[in-house]
């Protein structure tokens, strides 16, 4: 996911819950997981790009109307 850094700040813990949730189940914890600390990220389906995708563009029209809203106006993505 590339993320705009000028709408950083109008993200929310409940924003980045909804992506971690939207791709943990392709995320595979080792078998030895609690004491390595360590898994895998299997690769995307093209569904889940598309979706990913979505999900990517309704994030910053979500994020660009916050930072609207509370008066600050967002970049071109410096």
């Amino acid at each position: 996911m590339k993320l705009r850094l000028d709408l950083l700040e109008a993200m929310t813990e409940q924003d980045l819950l909804e992506e971690v949730l939207a791709n943990n189940h392709r995320y595979k914890p080792e078998p030895l997981f609690s004491k390595t600390g360590t898994g895998s990220l299997s690769s995307a389906s093209t569904e889940e790009r598309a979706s990913e995708e979505e999900r990517n563009t309704d994030l910053i029209q979500k994020l660009t109307r916050r930072v609207q809203q509370s008066g600050k106006s967002s970049g071109s993505g410096k």
